[in-house]
């Protein structure tokens, strides 16, 4: 029988590689915060693109419905988001950040992108265009 090296093998490298940023990412608005990670995305989704509904949210952040329903419940009660009733279709619940919510997501914005400076700065020029280009050639292969 072959043998799988996970070490090795490709999807669980990125899996572990993933998870290995987004939790040493995860410290700094924990710390500023005390977000949780579905706490985190919900509130950078809306911050980037307005107003959403919960799935949208769910599909851009890849997030299950009950995280991205928990996370909106605490935004809420932090009152960092507000939820409108769509006037066409009253199951629909369009989602917003109030100025308290843009407040903390434009804190964590220069925080976010020093993280990601700081992170590409460990590679050299070579390897951060590699990375770059890979990641983006997988997403295009992938269809993301």
């Amino acid at each position: 029988m072959e043998i799988l090296e996970l070490e090795t093998f490709l999807p669980y490298r990125l899996y572990r590689l993933a998870d290995a940023v987004s939790r040493e990412f995860s410290k700094i608005y924990r710390d500023r915060h005390g977000l949780t990670r579905p706490e985190w995305r919900t509130l950078s989704g809306l911050g980037q693109r307005g107003t959403m509904t919960a799935t949208a949210l769910g599909e851009q952040s890849a997030m299950h419905k009950t995280k991205v329903s928990r996370a909106v419940a605490e935004l809420e009660r932090r009152r960092w988001l507000v939820r409108t009733t769509d006037e066409n279709d009253r199951r629909v619940e369009h989602l917003a950040l109030t100025k308290a919510g843009l407040a903390a997501y434009g804190e964590m914005v220069p925080l976010a992108k020093a993280f990601e400076r700081e992170l590409l700065e460990r590679l050299s020029t070579e390897e951060r265009t590699a990375i770059v280009s890979g990641v983006a050639a997988l997403e295009g292969a992938l269809g993301e």
